[in-house]
């Protein structure tokens, strides 16, 4: 859905671009672990993609504006946050999988079973429509079979009254 002629630009302002790759860097982080949690995927290391993202930066900043010392350390903080959210989001997955349960209070069992039991219930409904549409879809082709059937008895009939 196109909402009104908005052009996707890149954002000149170094602090500005960095806060707003932060912050979708981060959303991005958070869906992950949601599509890991309802479809049991693994989660990727995203040192790829950031590695593709410094160059793409270092391509196409002026030289004029090289990284300084404080763009350095923001850069290292964020690495860090970003390998402790991996660690963390690798411990809720090794949780949902049932794994390194030992160490967890009530609480935190209690919420693991809470998102268990949503992510069943999602697979169960995903499961419902699936064979909903396989009975439609057998529904048709029975139809199809039994006029496929009618008309070849009708073929017979027409057939043996000749001979």
């Amino acid at each position: 859905m196109v909402r009104g002629k908005t052009q996707m630009r890149r954002i000149e302002n170094a602090t500005s671009r960095q806060v707003t790759f932060s912050k979708r860097r981060n959303g991005l982080l958070k869906k992950a672990f949601e599509l890991s949690v309802l479809c049991d995927a693994e989660i990727i290391s995203l040192q790829e993609t950031i590695q593709r993202y410094l160059k793409h930066t270092k391509d196409t900043t002026p030289t004029i504006d090289k990284p300084t010392e404080q763009n350095m350390q923001q850069l290292k903080n964020e690495a860090a946050s970003m390998v402790k959210r991996i660690e963390l989001l690798e411990v809720a997955k090794r949780r949902l999988l049932g794994e390194g349960l030992e160490s967890c209070t009530i609480e935190e069992l209690q919420e693991t079973e809470q998102q268990l039991e949503r992510s069943v219930s999602s697979v169960r409904a995903r499961k419902t429509q699936v064979f909903k549409e396989q009975i439609q879809r057998l529904k048709e082709k029975e139809k199809t079979l039994v006029a496929e059937n009618v008309r070849l008895s009708e073929k017979v009939r027409v057939t043996n009254r000749l001979y």
